[in-house]
């Protein structure tokens, strides 16, 4: 009881300044992860929960899928039809080759991992976490095709490394399947996630607006409902062994095109729901996964953090980015924001369930401080470089390189439609 109490005295605390400390670098994450840390499994009473006790591994995936089907809702799909470009591109160049080059380097400076032990390393750490540079994809000054970009990648990537670490946890374990088996398993999880998501948005949006309309349903039910349909995606596809974090995006891309335009307020609950799953979620991994290994960390494991959150996730997306007519501090701004966090906790905790305990330490420990490593430098770097990178596309020659560069043109459709938000107000601060 004494430690339940430590962690709602601080939610209070926070939740008391949250306004005040959006305008600072410190975020959320940042809070509870040295929370974490500082208090300790013991402190907070659970040290008798393992990474993979139910509890814990419920938690991640819940707030994961609240965030994802929350993010997704409020994405203009339309939008987001006229701007494939970045999405695609980053969701098969940029996340496959960010994939290769984690292995490459993990294998190199890890020669005890193995190489399927390096799989598992970089597959774990290949998905993005939006909610971490939450002030890149919310200020309006980052033009939309990049912001959406950026979403739409970030809600996608985890579904779609799943079937390439359950390959690479198979590796390990010495139960490699075929080739035909390894593609046959990742097209239905892929294919069962969309069906799923598809049908469970689809009749999850049309029944609140229906019974919303007839005066069946409550306001307060109206919001509520949104996460409990993001859980029912995730638990529909993964009974069918599809990918349950697809299914929850997809999901919240179809429900957020049927409900966002009548009724804005809609999300306002998941998100905060989402939100406070988030801060909890890392605080969890400050007391369980990063406190208990910071002993353990070594210069290679600095070193390969830094490269796992630069070089190896910058090099790909460059590639991916070729003649994609952006600019190159596009190319380096999508590069850079690709944060590892509540994706990679998750699959962390899968590993340790199916992989020896003690093998996988080495991984827990390299995995844990990229994660610990993102929190703190694309906290600290999103609203500033957003802030930056939005007045260098307002100073391009829009008459100039419209024809040629996405970024100008967007930047004009936008101020077109609706003013620019004030640079002096901040997201959410996550």
């Amino acid at each position: 009881m004494v430690g339940a109490a430590l962690v709602m005295s601080f939610v209070v605390a926070y939740g008391l300044f949250s306004k005040y400390l959006a305008k600072t670098p410190i975020t959320g994450p940042m809070l509870f992860v040295v929370l974490g840390v500082l208090a300790g499994p013991e402190a907070l009473n659970v040290v008798s929960l393992p990474l993979t006790d139910d509890v814990v591994q419920t938690v991640l995936e819940m707030t994961l899928v609240i965030v994802l089907f929350t993010d997704a809702a409020v994405i203009d799909v339309a939008a987001v039809r006229r701007h494939l470009t970045i999405p695609t591109r980053l969701l098969t160049v940029g996340l496959i080759g960010t994939m290769a080059a984690g292995i490459a380097l993990a294998a190199a400076m890890f020669g005890e991992l193995g190489f399927w032990g390096a799989a598992v390393v970089a597959v774990t750490l290949a998905p993005t976490d939006a909610a971490l540079g939450q002030a890149v994809v919310t200020n309006d000054m980052v033009p939309g095709a990049v912001r959406q970009g950026l979403s739409v990648e970030s809600g996608l990537n985890d579904g779609i490394a799943v079937p390439f670490l359950s390959i690479a946890i198979a590796g390990v374990a010495g139960e490699m399947t075929t080739g035909t088996g390894l593609v046959s398993l990742f097209l239905e999880e892929l294919g069962v996630a969309i069906v799923v998501g598809l049908a469970v948005g689809y009749a999850g949006g049309k029944l609140v607006v229906l019974c919303y309309q007839r005066g069946w349903m409550s306001r307060e039910w109206r919001q509520m409902l949104v996460p409990v349909i993001a859980v029912l995606c995730f638990l529909v596809a993964t009974t069918l062994h599809g990918s349950g974090f697809i299914a929850a995006f997809v999901g919240g891309l179809v429900f957020g095109n049927l409900v966002r335009e009548k009724y804005p307020d809609i999300c306002t609950l998941s998100e905060a729901l989402a939100y406070l799953l988030t801060i909890l979620s890392f605080l969890l991994f400050g007391a369980l996964i990063f406190g208990p290994r910071i002993s353990a960390i070594t210069w290679e494991i600095v070193v390969y953090a830094l490269a796992s959150l630069t070089v190896v996730r910058l090099i790909p997306v460059g590639l991916a980015m070729f003649r994609a007519k952006v600019a190159l501090p596009t190319v380096a701004f999508l590069g850079w924001f690709g944060p590892r966090g509540i994706a990679s906790l998750v699959f962390a905790g899968t590993v340790v369930a199916e992989v020896d305990p003690t093998a996988t330490e080495l991984t827990l420990t390299i995995v844990s401080t990229t994660v610990a490593l993102s929190v703190l430098l694309h906290g600290v770097t999103a609203w500033p470089l957003s802030i930056m990178y939005g007045r260098w596309v307002s100073n391009m020659d829009h008459d100039e390189d419209a024809g040629e560069m996405q970024e100008p043109a967007d930047i004009a459709t936008r101020n077109r439609v609706t003013p620019a938000r004030d640079a002096g107000t901040r997201g959410t601060g996550v």
